[in-house]
């Protein structure tokens, strides 16, 4: 019976279709004998050179050509490939079975390194590697999406514009109005704010009010303990002033909780890591196990905050700059976001010149202007002694990927610091407010598209 190695090398040789799609998917590390390894060498180079595929006496040719092949080992290799034929098989199946190959192997080579360096024998690699060396194992496929055909594929794109985006809503008027509804998965959302404004403060509301409406909610700190952030969240959702909340009886917070739970079918996990020890790699190590343990999978992660994360490329006393190093972490976590397929939210710090100001801009971001460049949302919180003595706190739009950011660029909320608590304020409140814009109105109504169009002919 013939090997399966053989059957994709003798189609790789012959099969013109076959060869052009699989070949981008196999490693050279998935042969285990070196014969296999020189035959798909050469007909890969071949193919990349000439663009056409190699032949019986090209492969012997270039592979006589070769340094590091014996004598032996070229008889090997001229016996091999002197046996290849072209014998037809069915692509489909063909198909098939190539991409089982490819994932069975990478999962046994991942299998075989994380061994290696569970026993410490890679000096490169540290343990923290292996959830990504297994997951990258276990997502081998062959993509056949190979790109959109603008004129060919309209009635997708169509189909597209009219597709409902899963979001996360806010409970909050104005952030729902700039985000069209909430925030849509694989995204990455920052707060920019000065020491003590309020970052963290906005963060466990939202996680809160998610929380509220049913969601998973993963919270990352690595500023504050998770007792502190549970602290702050019992405020909010237990309606508790939080300097009295270490006075309540344990049976009535008991209590409290337990209303709570009926409330609500999401689930809300917080999880420390020491600052700046963590990264988008323990994340994901994170987010395995809790899928594992706990059958939890997150729809929406909050991280206290970026700044103050590790990256999983660079060393922070490395030779990285602050630019580099702080965009590369929120390269990190927006891949993070779309490979878990759920919007985060985190913050950044101002700067010195930025804090107290009342007109925050992009370029008050702390450490790095390539966090405001990889983020799809980000938006100052400002604090003003007037906006305090009212009980409110002004949000400004940075940028936004999801809205027009020149509408409602500014706006106000009411927050009761003392409950970790943002509001709706009334409508008035927004009138002195410069640059609120007006709130645009979207409607998919066919009868108005066509009345919008009948001018143009098809």
């Amino acid at each position: 019976m013939e090997k399966v190695e053989t059957t994709i090398l003798r189609n790789l040789l012959f099969n013109n279709e076959y060869c052009r799609k699989v070949l981008p998917f196999i490693k050279n590390e998935y042969f285990e004998n070196f014969h296999e390894k020189v035959v798909f060498d050469e007909t890969c180079k071949f193919l990349l050179a000439y663009e056409n595929l190699a032949t019986k006496e090209v492969l012997l040719i270039e592979t006589e050509k070769r340094t590091d092949i014996t004598e032996d080992t070229y008889k090997t290799i001229c016996e091999y490939v002197g046996n290849l034929d072209n014998s037809p098989a069915d692509l489909d199946w063909l198909y098939d079975i190539t991409e089982k190959w490819c994932r069975d192997r990478a999962i046994y080579l991942a299998l075989m390194q994380s061994i290696k360096i569970a026993d410490g024998q890679d000096e490169k690699k540290s343990r923290d590697a292996i959830p990504n060396i297994l997951q990258e194992a276990l997502s081998v496929s062959f993509d056949n999406h190979i790109g959109h055909d603008y004129l060919n594929d309209y009635q997708e794109r169509y189909d597209s514009y009219h597709k409902k985006e899963n979001r996360i809503p806010f409970d909050l008027d104005y952030f729902n109005k700039i985000t069209k509804g909430g925030l849509p998965t694989k995204t990455l959302n920052i707060a920019l704010a000065g020491t003590g404004v309020g970052k963290s403060l906005f963060m466990c509301h939202v996680a809160s009010a998610c929380l509220l409406q049913g969601s998973n909610v993963l919270y990352i700190t690595l500023e504050m303990a998770e007792e502190k952030i549970a602290e702050r969240i019992d405020a909010n959702l237990l309606d508790v002033n939080i300097r009295d909340i270490g006075d309540l009886p344990k049976g009535m917070f008991a209590t409290k909780v337990n209303k709570l739970s009926k409330k609500t079918q999401g689930t809300l996990i917080i999880k420390e890591y020491p600052t700046a020890s963590a990264h988008s790699g323990h994340f994901k190590a994170l987010l395995n196990e809790l899928s594992l343990k706990k059958s939890f999978k997150p729809d929406i992660i909050f991280i206290d905050y970026l700044n103050i994360c590790a990256s999983s490329r660079h060393k922070a006393n490395g030779s990285a700059n602050s630019y580099a190093y702080i965009k590369s972490i929120a390269e990190e976590l927006r891949g993070l976001a779309v490979e878990s397929n759920v919007p985060i939210v985190s913050a950044t710090q101002t700067t010195r010149g930025g804090y107290g100001n009342s007109d925050v801009e992009l370029t008050d971001t702390s450490e790095s202007f390539g966090l405001p460049a990889t983020a799809d949302l980000m938006f100052a919180l400002i604090s003003t002694e007037e906006l305090e003595n009212m009980g409110q706190i002004m949000v400004k739009q940075l940028k936004n990927r999801y809205n027009d950011p020149t509408m409602n660029k500014r706006f106000v909320v009411g927050i009761d610091r003392a409950k970790m608590r943002l509001y709706d304020v009334e409508q008035n409140a927004q009138k002195d407010i410069l640059d609120s814009g007006k709130e645009e109105e979207y409607t998919y109504d066919e009868k108005q598209n066509q009345s919008k169009f009948s001018g143009f002919k098809f």
